[in-house]
């Protein structure tokens, strides 16, 4: 994938253009799934996607909620005589394969770019995108990840900054409508690593979610930078219409039990996708009990849909709140620091002034009513995810 992107000349300060708005009735809470890059890049194959969607269902991830398998980049072949894109050797038969997705319950996504090539150098939608979203809907495709890769090239050639925004949002006008089109329901994802601040016009383009950075990797560092770089863009968020601070990487190894804890207690906050990125046939008891404890998960997928923002910055210390449909508020206690430190939360930071119920939700634990403030021991890189009630 493309690592560092700017468009800060080339596209800065122009009018906004209103093209379209995204199918609400999809992804009214934030997606979550699998996606084979994070641990599989280029090297996916219809056997390998088969059998996470078996360990989807029988890890209990599905019945956590994680319902999609989306086939990153590397599916792709060439094009036939009449320019319909068939997939390469690696997957025989796409249709068979989206059946037998849909016959554990889940759903199937797919990757494409709107420039000629993907990032990794196969077949893009550029010119044929009726034609491959009638392809995706045929197949019975039910998500599209539409990464920008090549196209950047041919906004850089174009010299007049308006225009060169208007291409931007072109690209992805002309996949959505391709994509009502057909009729079928797909759920449509950008990616264009947050280029032109894509959260202030990704749902008028049809965006159900839009990335907001470049790619993560598997160490806190990145992780970190994504995650807590998220501030401020709560008010672009909303049922059918997520900010996308990409995938999860719990379980590839280069983190700690605290540090990915961290990591999908921060996503949760966020109302961000969860896409595991790991290998889900070769997951420990741990990793499962972090991609599917259920009060977490419950606090990302509410169905007030409201992002949660940064209360307090102190040096290593931030503090995360996000209002609950049932006025209750999320809230993380996050040490950035190399060692244990202490913080303390103030309920009238986060609107209570009066006694509240206060739970841990990784311990499962109700600390029980307090008057003014909560005070704990966080450990490095860690977090303490609480539920507070009036």
């Amino acid at each position: 994938m493309l690592k560092q992107l700017t468009l800060a000349m080339l596209l800065s300060s122009l009018p906004l253009y209103t093209f379209a708005t995204p199918n609400k009735t999809l992804a009214n809470t934030p997606p979550m799934g699998w996606s084979s890059w994070n641990h599989f890049g280029l090297g996916i194959d219809d056997a390998t996607v088969r059998a996470q969607a078996d360990a989807m269902v029988t890890s209990g991830m599905r019945d956590a909620g994680y319902v999609y398998i989306n086939i990153d980049d590397g599916w792709e072949g060439e094009r036939d005589a009449n320019g319909i894109l068939r997939p390469n050797n690696k997957f025989p038969d796409m249709k068979a394969l989206a059946n037998y997705v849909h016959s554990k319950g889940l759903k199937l996504g797919i990757y494409s770019s709107p420039g000629p090539k993907t990032c990794g150098g196969y077949e893009g939608s550029y010119q044929h995108e009726e034609q491959d979203a009638q392809t995706f809907a045929a197949w019975g495709i039910d998500y599209l990840k539409y990464d920008l890769c090549s196209f950047f090239n041919i906004i850089l050639e174009e010299e007049n900054e308006q225009r060169a925004r208007q291409l931007l949002r072109n690209a992805y006008i002309k996949m959505h409508q391709a994509l009502q089109k057909t009729g079928r329901p797909i759920v449509f994802s950008l990616c264009e690593y947050g280029i032109d601040d894509v959260w202030q016009w990704g749902a008028t383009v049809g965006g159900n979610l839009w990335r907001t950075t470049g790619d993560i990797e598997d160490n806190y560092k990145s992780m970190a930078r994504i995650g807590f770089g998220q501030a401020g863009l709560s008010s672009y968020a909303g049922p059918g219409h997520w900010n996308d601070p990409d995938m999860l990487e719990v379980g590839n190894g280069g983190m700690t039990t605290d540090e990915y804890q961290t990591h999908i207690s921060l996503w949760a906050l966020l109302a961000a996708p969860l896409f595991a990125g790991n290998d889900l046939t070769h997951m420990t008891a741990e990793t499962i009990a972090l991609l599917t404890n259920a009060e977490v998960l419950a606090i990302d997928q509410d169905l007030a849909g409201k992002q949660g923002e940064q209360v307090y910055a102190n040096d290593d210390i931030e503090i995360w709140a996000r209002t609950l449909a049932d006025g209750s508020q999320a809230v993380g206690l996050f040490n950035r620091s190399q060692s244990p430190q202490d913080i303390q939360l103030s309920f009238k930071d986060i609107g209570f002034n009066h006694p509240v119920k206060v739970r841990d939700i990784w311990l499962h634990k109700d600390l029980g009513v307090l008057e003014k403030q909560y005070q704990t021991m966080v450990t490095a890189h860690g977090v303490v995810l609480l539920k507070i009630t009036s």
